[in-house]
């Protein structure tokens, strides 16, 4: 029987002190796991550090790393879509560049994926999540969106510790669009999908890379690019605003009849105006996020732009 290979992929942002340490964890999985062979692609987001230099050191180093830059910062997802595209493993392992991820766990999401029936994708969850409170707030909205947009079971815990099988990584290479959302990749591919509970470690060096500006950019590009409950939501308030504007009317034109004295009030007029536009506008708005979408993905922008490699040649 042929050994199994499995491809840990992780992207790299302003990481520098921490690759290493995580690389070094795995390699010492390896030890206790020989019956697995093991690579690992390691991504550059165009990280402003010298991360790089790092990569390229772990690289020479060890045969099993390789490694990447992208020419521009390009997000978690993409990074990890240009990692998953070079991997050949029959199991891919996603994971952060931070060091929180307890490395040692990795063997109870693989043996999941093969107890019973098997499951084609198994994420890893918290108990506690050790982010910041910032963060962990961006986490649950995520969570929301997902739930309530995508129709993710909220069993899952929305980790980005989790491993796939090899044909579903195919099936989301496959995906050549702009905007890149890797929860909505694997929902689109399956449903046969678990979740193990996993420890989560305080962060020991430097924060979260995550900003509210980010943040905020991975919602809407989960929320547009995968679903269309967004447009659903935009007709419900419109047809919302359209029937408070008549009732107002109707309760204007009563009013006026009953009381001929009353004067025509600016106030209230400019109230109404204003919530009728503000509410147009808002419309207009998740409609043209969905057309300008669909204008990027037919001018096929490319996901990410890869700088520079190492070694992929030899293996290759």
């Amino acid at each position: 029987m042929s050994k199994r290979l499995i491809s840990f992929v992780i992207p790299c942002y302003r990481s520098e002190k921490t690759i290493r340490g995580v690389v070094e964890e795995i390699l010492e999985l390896h030890k206790s796991h020989m019956d697995d062979d093991y690579e690992i692609i390691l991504v550059s987001d165009a990280s402003p550090d010298n991360v790089w230099s790092e990569i390229q050191k772990l690289s020479q180093e060890y045969p099993i790393v390789r490694g990447f830059e992208l020419a521009k910062n390009s997000g978690q997802h993409a990074a990890l879509l240009a990692g998953y595209k070079s991997s050949k493993g029959d199991v891919v392992v996603s994971l952060d560049d931070d060091g929180q991820i307890a490395v040692e766990d990795t063997y109870k999401i693989i043996d999941r994926m093969y107890e019973g029936k098997g499951f084609d994708v198994v994420y890893g969850k918290y108990h506690v999540k050790k982010h910041s409170s910032f963060r962990n707030l961006g986490s649950k909205m995520a969570g929301w969106m997902g739930v309530h947009l995508l129709g993710i079971p909220k069993n899952l815990g929305g980790s980005s510790f989790y491993a796939a099988k090899r044909f579903i990584i195919d099936e989301m290479c496959r995906y050549t669009n702009s905007y890149v959302y890797l929860p909505g990749l694997v929902f689109r591919s399956t449903k046969n999908v678990d979740a193990v509970f996993v420890n989560h470690r305080a962060r020991e060096v430097g924060e979260s890379n995550y900003t509210l500006l980010s943040l905020f950019s991975l919602w809407v590009n989960g929320a547009t690019t995968f679903s269309i409950k967004p447009l659903r939501i935009a007709t419900f308030l419109g047809c919302i605003s359209a029937f408070a504007g008549v009732v107002f009317s109707i309760v204007l034109i009563i009013q006026k009849l009953l009381n001929p004295s009353i004067q025509a009030g600016w106030a209230s007029q400019m109230c109404v105006t204003l919530v009728m536009c503000g509410t147009i506008l808002l419309l207009l708005g998740v409609v043209g996020e969905y057309v300008g979408r669909i204008y990027m993905s037919e001018n096929h922008s490319p996901q990410y732009v890869i700088r520079q490699k190492t070694d992929f040649e030899k293996d290759d």
